[in-house]
């Protein structure tokens, strides 16, 4: 069998693990099954696949993927002042509570509670990583060709 050179549309076989720059773990698959996917299906952010191009069977390798190619900058205009009458009665609202909201087409947005001054309580819809610089840590298990 030949060592696979991962190129777009290869199907990957591979461990991974995403940390932040303090070390503490977002996710990995290392203690568990690996991550199965083709190179271009949407599975990974394409800053992250383009430091998978050229990697081989075997490989283990660890890649510092700054904000802008990850989850972005933080955007101003996703954080949103509400007024405490839009939550529930009964819910306690405090900084660093997840809640959830539906969006125009229905979809679930979550945020988080980042500030309540008063009767206003902002809401940080940005995703928990942006503005947050990953360690990509790859150990590539299989690599085939598409077909």
């Amino acid at each position: 069998m030949s060592i696979g050179i991962i190129a777009p549309g290869s199907q990957i076989s591979m461990h991974f693990a995403l940390r932040l720059d303090g070390g503490d773990v977002v996710d990995s698959t290392f203690d568990a099954t690996p991550a199965r996917f083709a190179l271009g299906d949407g599975n990974l952010l394409p800053g992250f696949e383009e430091f998978l191009l050229g990697l081989t069977t075997g490989d283990h390798k660890t890649f510092s993927i700054p904000p802008e190619k990850a989850f972005g900058q933080p955007n101003p205009q996703n954080m949103q002042e509400m007024k405490r009458s839009t939550f529930p009665v009964d819910m306690p609202v405090a900084p660093g509570l997840m809640v959830s909201f539906a969006d125009a087409q229905g979809s679930e947005l979550p945020g988080v509670i980042s500030r309540v001054e008063g009767d206003w309580v902002t809401v940080d819809f940005n995703h928990p990583l942006a503005g947050k610089t990953l360690q990509f840590e790859v150990q590539i298990l299989e690599v085939a060709d598409e077909h």
